[in-house]
């Protein structure tokens, strides 16, 4: 990638700002815990592998500012930097992952000297990013073989390098399925309302030579019945122990019609974002946004003042409209309650 989605340089966090794309290629610098929590609220940066890095690199951007003389007092103290990470956003099962992982990492470090164990957070957190890199890489390398040349694919929302720490879900099969000398082309969904399609799915894409046009969200079903689409593949936030799928708002609509028009409807995600623990997408809690991200449009008022209005950023796919799985082990199919289950 010619570009950083999420950067650990001289103790400080550095993310590209996805609200500016594709106008602007500016970057955020975080110097502290509470500049991450924000970044991550706000949309600074968003993916749910890419948020689990970037909550990983704050809790250990909070840690080096952690004034403790022992390790149960640093311990104590990481909880409310842990906890303020936490909250920011609430569907997205790979943020709670990344810090459950620091939280574990301290509570089995009490051997170490309190500098030695900021030291270890900063090298865990940076590991996670380069874990992330890999594991997307080899996600890719599976899910390229339900590609083929000729075929136009069809995506929702952004699951490439933007939404990762570097590489991509959904984009990185096709990234690998490019490498491999397969030539096809990309039907991109705007995503309403925060158009993360148009805005960064598009951009990528284009950034990185794969052929892709731009569609409205209401345009797939028509494409689909005209037979210009061959194939669904998105990413997710968080995956249920039964195979429901969360991910951005519109992608239940795709999928019910791509299981109309028998068209193949692949999810990419990698092992941290199947939650074994929630046992269906209804337990899934799903975020409620800011109305303005509805009622604006590039900063301009299009609805009128004073309207009600609902925004919820995730949907749940349940598991038999999901034609299979790509993970960094394989590609999973039905029965997904066993089969996700066997991956762990």
């Amino acid at each position: 990638m010619n570009f950083k989605t999420i950067e650990w340089r001289d103790d400080k966090v550095y993310m590209i700002d996805q609200r500016k794309l594709p106008l602007e290629e500016v970057y955020v610098e975080c110097s502290d815990h509470k500049q991450v929590a924000d970044a991550i609220k706000t949309m600074v940066i968003r993916g749910a592998p890419a948020i689990g890095v970037a909550a990983a690199m704050g809790a250990a951007l909070g840690a080096l500012g952690i004034d403790a003389k022992n390790h149960e007092t640093f311990a104590q103290k990481m909880e409310g930097v842990l906890a303020l990470l936490l909250a920011t956003r609430p569907t997205a099962v790979n943020l709670r992952w990344a810090l459950e992982r620091i939280r574990r990492l301290i509570q089995t470090s009490a051997d170490l000297k309190i500098e030695a164990l900021k030291s270890r957070l900063r090298a865990e957190a940076i590991q996670m990013a380069e874990e992330d890199v890999s594991i997307n890489r080899q996600m890719g390398t599976h899910g390229a073989n339900l590609i083929e040349s000729g075929q136009t694919i069809l995506t929702h929302c952004n699951a490439g390098a933007l939404a990762t720490a570097g590489y991509g879900t959904a984009l990185g099969v096709m990234y690998a399925a490019h490498a491999q000398g397969k030539r096809f082309e990309v039907f991109a969904d705007e995503t309403r309302p925060f158009l993360q399609g148009a805005r960064l799915t598009a951009w990528e894409l284009a950034k990185n030579d794969i052929p892709v046009t731009l569609i409205t969200d209401n345009m797939a079903g028509h494409l689909m019945a005209q037979g210009k689409i061959h194939a669904v593949i998105v990413g997710a936030d968080r995956i249920a122990a039964n195979g429901d799928v969360a991910n951005k708002i519109g992608t239940y609509g795709v999928a019910i019609l791509a299981h109309y028009h028998k068209i193949p409807f692949y999810v990419a995600a990698p092992l941290s974002t199947i939650d074994l623990s929630t046992p269906t997408g209804k337990e899934i809690p799903i975020e409620e946004r800011s109305p303005d991200e509805v009622t604006n449009f590039s900063r301009q008022r299009v609805a009128p003042e004073g309207i009600k209005v609902r925004n919820p950023a995730f949907d749940v796919t349940p598991n038999e409209l999901v034609t299979a799985i790509i993970t960094e082990k394989g590609i999973v199919r039905a029965p997904y309650e066993k089969n996700l289950k066997d991956l762990f």
